[in-house]
């Protein structure tokens, strides 16, 4: 047992907090309440202030999270791990982060529970190690006849939703704090009876740890609200000390690219980071709050459902006229008429003589329209749902369905990334300056709003973060080698011995995964993504440290991170019964998308009838349906671009295809 902690290390040592995660978990878009990831935010914090570098450690059985940390293999564990008597004789606990309750839970189409007694005759699933094992115990013991189901530890929360909804199981148990989010895009699961009382939620230390024990716990009292201060009533203080007393800031804005979306696992958008650091500056935690639509989130701010609104929002009169503020500027965008790529030239507003333009009416596109109706003739408007983002519209666009629309360039900019099927005409007057709103009345809340914008506007961490996601730059799909080259010398990559010693070791046939090298990087080992990730296959950090591996800009490390996650993704395919032929293909998608989106496709190609173990034209379709409002919102894992893993899947099989006729196999 590990007696010593790293904090306290020699001066020439490095200084690291290991924290202990369970990972039969999985990142998702939280719509509501606070980001899974809560707790490790907090030991970020903790780490900053004690100097340590935060290194988290997965660990994939929830029953190891203790042994482990028994072992001096971690520090402290972080998991949403409730405080139990047993537990307790095993580590020591800091005080509570929080507190919950657990419910049991059920199926939409099972028989309710109208009763406890009616638990007699009933099932429900469990996981070892885990203290809902207890609370089952203890209903068993009330209610003999209540059978008790082990299932395996790795199954994460989403998998046993799943086997809810099916009717593979009858109950389960889950924590509330987890299901209030859950609820929100999911409606094929129910909440049944309340199945504990409270339930406390804390870190855990070994027992021997007493001087970590006693800082986390001084982090912890930092953070706390104080009686006097609670008990003052929120009518009677400003907005600020408000959100100062619950130490919380809620930003609500739309699930969509260029605000907050989640890839590969990762939390991202220019807005999402922009409240990330807000909060930071102002050691608050943050809750996103994910609205239905665009009009939805002047509705929130004067509901009191969150206190800031980011989403590029023109300060108008309509707007003030219900009660909403404006921060000063955090950008300014030009407003640019949209349409096909392969149409004329619109060298000037007459030209618009007989064409429509789209809009939703809630945005300031709309009132753009209005003004050039009144000057060109015969030009029609027509109003778009107030759920289609621009994003939709402009697919819309390139598709045929629409014929033209205004877009921010920053939008068109991101969306020229990604496509050549558009183009802009004209911009339409000058750049229009975009805010943040807050209702009216919360003048400290916009003044700590405006401090904030002016401090970072165009500064370093600004400009860093606004050319992560809006540069144009262009994807060029330009084949690396000629057909004919490949063909005469065989070679495919510069790479082809070391990608075909790990495709073998890991069986994937190896001309598929150069196509899929290709795919990623254009075969260049030093290339980054704007999410962060690197290499000939473009793995994540975060993912090539757990695979044990350091430079993934190193050739052969990166081949060998690519294909050990390609494996890893694939496994986890497998639990869905995917026919074997198309399992590489849903592997793919995964890689490219995650696994989320795609068993939110699955269930989606499910809903609709279509075979969710087929990849092509069946939940492919599904992935594209994900794009649209209506159904990312009942998503768990929310807005994906459906277009690029559809595009990524088939992109890559082409050139595999082609690979297939040039070469042989061994």
């Amino acid at each position: 047992m590990v007696i010593s902690f790293q904090l306290w290390a020699n001066d020439n040592e490095q200084k690291e907090l290991r924290v202990l995660s369970w990972s039969g978990d999985e990142t998702y878009l939280p719509r509501a309440g606070y980001p899974l990831d809560l707790e490790l935010q907090y030991l970020q914090r903790y780490c900053q202030q004690h100097k340590l570098t935060l290194k988290q450690i997965n660990v994939k059985d929830f029953e190891q999270l203790i042994p482990m940390l028994l072992a001096g293999k971690g520090d402290v564990i972080s998991a949403n791990l409730t405080i139990t008597r047993d537990r307790k004789n095993k580590i020591a606990f800091t005080a509570p982060l929080l507190f919950t309750h657990e419910f049991l839970l059920m199926g939409k189409n099972s028989n309710d529970l109208k009763n406890a007694q009616q638990l007699n005759q009933r099932e429900v699933a469990v996981q070892k190690g885990k203290s809902h094992l207890k609370t089952a115990q203890g209903l068993k013991k009330a209610y003999p006849n209540l059978s008790i189901r082990y299932i395996p530890a790795d199954l994460s929360s989403e998998e046993i939703y799943d086997r809810l909804a099916n009717g593979e199981y009858d109950l389960a148990i889950q924590d509330g704090n987890l299901l209030r989010s859950t609820l929100k895009y999911r409606d094929d699961v129910k909440i049944s009876l309340q199945a504990s009382g409270k339930r406390n939620i804390a870190w855990a230390v070994a027992p021997t740890n007493t001087e970590l024990l006693k800082n986390l716990n001084t982090f912890l009292v930092q953070k706390k609200i104080s009686k006097s201060a609670a008990s003052v009533t929120a009518a009677k203080i400003s907005q600020w000390k408000n959100i100062q007393q619950k130490n919380t800031i809620r930003f609500v804005m739309r699930n969509n690219l260029s605000s907050y979306y989640i890839w590969r696992g990762e939390l991202l958008g220019f807005n999402y980071e922009l409240a990330k650091q807000f909060a930071k500056e102002h050691n608050l935690r943050y809750e996103i709050v994910v609205a239905p639509d665009n009009a939805a989130m002047m509705d929130y701010l004067n509901q009191d459902k969150a206190d800031i609104a980011l989403g590029y929002l023109t300060p108008t009169e309509q707007r003030r006229q219900q009660g909403i503020d404006f921060s000063r500027p955090y950008h300014y965008a030009s407003e640019l008429l949209i349409g096909q790529s392969d149409e004329d030239p619109v060298l000037n507003i007459s030209d618009l003589a007989g064409r429509t333009i789209h809009a939703r009416r809630s945005s300031s596109y709309w009132q753009t329209a209005q003004e050039l109706q009144k000057k060109v003739s015969d030009l029609s408007l027509k109003a778009v749902p107030e759920t289609q983002e621009t994003e939709t519209i402009i697919e819309n666009i390139a598709n045929g369905d629409y014929d033209l629309t205004i877009a921010d360039n920053h939008i068109v900019d991101m969306e020229l990334t990604f496509r050549d099927d558009i183009q802009s005409f004209m911009s339409l007057g000058e750049p229009k300056p975009q805010s943040w709103a807050i209702k009216k009345g919360h003048q400290q809340l916009i003044n700590k709003s405006n401090t904030f914008i002016k401090s970072h506007y165009r500064g370093l961490f600004y400009n860093v973060i606004y050319n992560k996601y809006f540069k144009n730059a262009r994807r060029l799909d330009k084949h690396y080698n000629d057909y004919s080259e490949q063909k005469n010398t065989g070679t495919l990559s510069p790479y082809d011995k070391t990608v075909k010693k790990y495709a073998k070791k890991y069986q994937f046939d190896w001309r598929l995964m150069i196509a899929q090298m290709h795919q990623e990087s254009r075969f260049n080992p030093k290339a980054k993504s704007m999410a962060g990730a690197k290499g000939l296959f473009q793995v994540m950090p975060k993912t090539a440290e757990e695979l044990g591996i350091k430079d993934v800009t190193d050739p052969k490390s990166g081949i060998r991170a690519g294909i050990r996650y390609m494996d890893w993704v694939r496994q986890r395919m497998q639990h869905h019964n995917i026919q074997d032929d198309q399992l590489i293909w849903f592997t793919l998608a995964s890689y490219n998308a995650g696994a989320g989106h795609v068993r939110d496709a699955i269930r989606l190609a499910k809903q609709k009838g279509w075979k969710e173990n087929i990849w092509f034209n069946n939940v492919e379709k599904a992935m594209l349906l994900l794009s649209q409002r209506k159904y990312a919102a009942k998503a768990r894992y929310g807005y994906v671009r459906g277009q690029e893993p559809v595009n990524y899947v088939r992109a890559i099989k082409r050139r595999f295809e082609t690979y297939e006729h040039v070469v042989e196999k061994i």
